[in-house]
């Protein structure tokens, strides 16, 4: 591809995935109401089956009700919507091919939803291998869609969303047939009836989930908003380069936010301190998961613009354009897997208004720095380190809240023990 359909990748893509993020509150409530009715009826089987039932029918009923109305104002007014995206001083050469994405796309949504809600209950249900499967059979037919459709066809943007909407059916089938034997059960209207989970146990973490959402939405956003209007000739398509390696590597990263979200809560239903000790142990070992992934994964993103750009665009502008994104993208993939972890955590303790309080406070500061860089024209690699001050605020944040107080009582109890043994 070249830079202007590289450039007009950067707000379809973004577009796109916004409007799946919008309902990712779904996969949380999924994964944590799953694992709270695993916990709390841990000694009847029977029961527990019944219950996490319940939570996965709803979920499922939620996700395709919303999946296939997203899908439908996309085509009614995802042009229009595209435009006040990007702006009415989008070109038609970058407003065009993005639109027929957002389309072509826009299929895939009532199975990204319900992909979604699958993948949060299965591991809820303590099951990574299924997950694992249908991200390597969407992988894969990614890769081929895209190595067929864009690189021998040359059929550019069109080519690359038909490739990723196959991806999506591809793991979505690999989820189903697995699911369903593993989530669901045959029971009978009185035993439903019992067990009945409500939309409203799920739009009780609508809010708090969404304004952590559209915080991240709104970062990128505003740093695809900035790109677009740097002077320099290939800004928006380098930084479309590096915010798809981003992309790339979060779901890594998300895993160990799920296993946080899927084992933490049935300690934390229980208020003895003995299973707060043994969940903040387990936090900590996630911890420590997170940032030595974090480092393996964004290394391996950071190189790839760094010294193999010719892999992602045969544009010689843009492979010199991007090299100076593999720095701040290596940072702030490495700041997200302590932030990733601590999501995970804290959703599991629903910390909700705490984690929505972050994200308000840092989405309101963010896009003061970004602006300041747009009428400044600043090169398009302070985009990115802006984006690593606000990983860092967040990480900072986050841990603090987990690891703060105990580790402060530590240093406390340390320095008592000191005094106490030089008075001696």
């Amino acid at each position: 591809m070249g830079a202007a359909e590289l450039g007009a990748l950067g707000p379809a893509t973004t577009f796109i995935d916004g409007s799946t993020y919008l309902f990712a509150f779904l996969n949380v409530a999924t994964t944590n109401l799953y694992a709270s009715a695993l916990a709390k009826n841990a000694d009847n089987e029977e029961e527990s089956k019944l219950a996490t039932d319940a939570v996965v029918r709803t979920a499922t009923k939620i996700a395709l009700i919303c999946g296939f109305g997203i899908m439908g104002l996309l085509f009614w007014k995802g042009q229009f919507l595209l435009k006040l995206y990007v702006g009415e001083q989008a070109s038609k050469q970058i407003l065009t091919p993005a639109t027929e994405y957002v389309h072509i796309r826009a299929l895939s949504m009532p199975t990204s939803l319900l992909a979604g809600v699958l993948q949060a209950a299965l591991l809820g249900a303590k099951d990574s291998v299924t997950p694992l499967v249908a991200v390597a059979a969407s992988s894969i037919t990614n890769i081929f869609g895209d190595g067929f459709l864009v690189v021998l066809l040359k059929w550019g943007t069109a080519g690359a969303a038909i490739a990723t909407t196959a991806a999506q059916w591809a793991g979505t089938t690999a989820l189903w047939n697995p699911a369903r034997q593993k989530l669901f059960v045959k029971a009978s209207p009185e035993q439903k009836s019992k067990h009945k989970v409500t939309s409203k146990s799920f739009l009780g973490f609508a809010a708090p989930v969404l304004t952590l959402i559209l915080g991240k939405l709104a970062a990128f956003g505003f740093m695809t908003h900035v790109a677009a209007a740097l002077p320099a000739e290939a800004a928006l398509a380098s930084h479309q380069i590096v915010l798809s390696l981003f992309f790339f590597l979060s779901p890594f990263l998300e895993v160990i936010s799920q296993t946080a979200q899927t084992f933490l809560p049935q300690f934390y239903i229980n208020k003895a301190d003995a299973f707060r000790s043994e969940a903040q142990i387990l936090a900590g070992r996630l911890l420590r998961l997170g940032v030595t992934a974090g480092a393996g994964i964004a290394l391996i993103a950071a190189s790839i613009p760094r010294f193999f750009p010719f892999i992602l665009t045969n544009d010689p502008l843009v492979q010199s354009s991007v090299k100076p994104l593999a720095l701040p993208l290596f940072l702030g993939g490495l700041l997200t897997a302590p932030v990733a972890v601590s999501e995970g955590i804290l959703l599991a303790r629903r910390e909700l208004n705490y984690l929505a309080g972050v994200y308000v406070l840092s989405t309101i500061l963010f896009p003061f720095g970004l602006l300041k860089l747009k009428s400044g024209s600043g090169p398009v690699s302070n985009v990115w380190y802006g984006f690593v001050l606000f990983q860092l605020f967040r990480a900072t944040c986050f841990t603090g809240k987990i690891w703060g107080a105990p580790l402060l009582k530590k240093v406390t109890a340390k320095m008592g023990l000191s005094k106490t043994e030089a008075t001696n």
